[in-house]
């Protein structure tokens, strides 16, 4: 028998598997742990089968390598390489202050996060296989449902932003091209809509792998993508700094009066500029909204949460360092004047194959980084939706389809046409909003503080059973507040970037 999707288990009557000749069907079953007696106890996993965890679901294959791999994808975005912007605003002391202190509460909430996988005993009480599912378990009430709405707006603005970005960098290799073939005299302007299609269509394709365990290999080619590309912006940052022989920037920033790409700086841009700076880290690092998704392809034993901290921990440590030394040293190479993004922004010239190379990464980045984020979305609708039609042939069914030299690949209707029409949603909006990443600012500043921040810290609130009053309840509230209005400021900041977009706004028809 094949293996089956685990989103989509067999549909059991009286312990047979129904079987209909070429079409199996499938609906969403939640297996529970059988209550343990007195020798299971000792041994929880004594009398489960090989081929089951304890929840009847195919047993989870994932380890700290894959789950290192996912994270790292997660969170090193091409965003890693604004990071050189986004220092020039703060400064050389506040800058990377702020991003170590970003990577610290990341690290220590997505610990709280991952104790919660499981409700109870941490080794075998009940799993919560998705972020809805563990707030619903220790929370409840209608806290579910304003998480659910946060955790998937934020992840269908990350679809749109993902496929702005991957154009971004598709149209710097044929800009880098024909910047070296006309010696820097054609401006090279281009649409990116052809690009976004493009994009599009490998989505289309991807997004029929059925389960978010099956997605590792790509993660981990995309973790390696986003270290060559990341590396090849430090590298040319080097470069350039050797050849000024000369460290550029300030203590506090770039000054008023300094003149820009977009103008001169005034106090209010300087302003707006920083807050958007401060959005930018902090939204740099966060993975919270899918972490529990990760953690629930861990094999155990150990307990999941041992290895989700050991892969947290060496995950953020590896991305600290890459953002550090990329927003440091293409900070001291262009100053006040660093670009938006040291890849596409054209802060470099030359080597332009090295460029194109690294720009060839981010877009293989991107198409593996999508899937990760847009999985958990996927899985969510297919689940609800086979409990609402658990007869019904498009949503249920599942086609075997042999694939030469490969296998035999499970084809679901619902899934290929719902993941299909989903993909074309996000494509055609970024071709009419190409300047959503501003958008999507807003929308990770709407998530940062409630799933990075406030559920883990109120769910481990509940689930340790922590009392008002007490030092750790002190502790955990002042971070919760400060983090509250970090968030608020951030969204202040990008909406001042969407108000300024809009002004040389035109649908369908802008270029680079």
């Amino acid at each position: 028998m094949l293996p089956r999707s685990r989103t989509m288990p067999s549909r059991i009557h009286h312990g047979a598997v129904e079987e209909r000749h070429d079409v199996r069907h499938y609906l969403q079953v939640e297996v529970q742990p059988k209550a343990h007696i007195e020798t299971e106890a000792t041994n929880p996993q004594a009398n489960y089968s090989n081929c089951f965890d304890d929840d009847g679901r195919l047993k989870r294959t994932g380890n700290f390598w894959t789950t290192s791999s996912h994270i790292i994808t997660a969170v090193i975005g091409s965003g890693v390489l604004s990071l050189a912007w986004a220092i020039a605003q703060l400064g050389w002391v506040a800058g990377p202050t702020v991003l170590i202190l970003f990577a610290l509460v990341n690290l220590y909430t997505a610990n709280l996060l991952s104790q919660c996988y499981r409700s109870g005993d941490p080794v075998t009480g009940q799993r919560n296989y998705t972020y809805m599912d563990a707030v619903k378990a220790n929370l409840g009430g209608k806290k579910v449902i304003f998480c659910g709405l946060i955790q998937y707006l934020n992840l269908f603005g990350v679809a749109i932003g993902y496929t702005i970005a991957a154009s971004v960098s598709m149209m710097a290799i044929k800009r880098s091209n024909c910047f070296q073939k006309s010696g820097g005299k054609d401006p090279c302007h281009m649409s990116s809509n052809g690009y976004m299609i493009t994009f599009g269509i490998i989505e289309v394709l991807f997004s029929q792998i059925p389960d978010f365990d099956q997605v590792w290999w790509l993660s981990i080619v995309a973790a390696i993508m986003s270290f060559t590309y990341s590396t090849a912006g430090l590298g040319l940052g080097i470069g350039k700094v050797a050849g000024n022989r000369s460290f550029k920037g300030s203590l506090t920033g770039i000054s008023i009066g300094t003149l820009t790409s977009a103008g001169t700086v005034t106090g209010t841009q300087k302003l707006w500029r920083s807050l958007q700076a401060l959005g930018a880290i902090a939204f740099a690092y966060s993975f919270s909204i899918i972490l529990l998704e990760i953690q629930d392809t861990i094999r155990s034993p150990p307990a999941e949460y041992k290895t989700m901290k050991k892969a947290t921990l060496f995950s953020i440590i590896v991305t600290t360092t890459f953002y550090l030394l990329c927003g440091c040293m293409g900070y001291a190479a262009f100053g006040d004047l660093a670009p938006n993004n040291l890849l596409t922004g054209f802060g470099f010239y030359n080597p332009y194959w090295l460029i194109d190379i690294a720009n060839a990464a981010i877009v293989v980045h991107l198409v593996g980084a999508y899937q990760v984020f847009c999985q958990p979305l996927f899985a969510f609708v297919e689940k609800w939706s086979a409990k609402k039609w658990p007869k019904s042939d498009l949503v249920t069914a599942e086609y075997e389809i042999p694939i030469p030299f490969w296998g035999v690949y499970q084809l679901n209707l619902f899934r290929l046409v719902w993941r299909t029409l989903f993909v074309v949603l996000t494509t055609l909006i970024s071709m009419l909003l190409p300047f959503f990443n501003d958008v999507v600012g807003i929308l990770g500043a709407m998530g940062f503080w409630p799933l990075t921040v406030y559920f883990p810290i109120e769910m481990y609130k509940a689930q340790k059973k922590i009392g008002r009053g007490t030092t750790r309840w002190l502790g955990l509230q002042i971070l919760n507040v400060s983090c509250f209005f970090i968030t608020l400021v951030a969204a202040i900041g990008s909406v001042a970037g969407v108000v300024l977009d809009l002004k040389t706004y035109k649908p369908f028809k802008t270029s680079y």
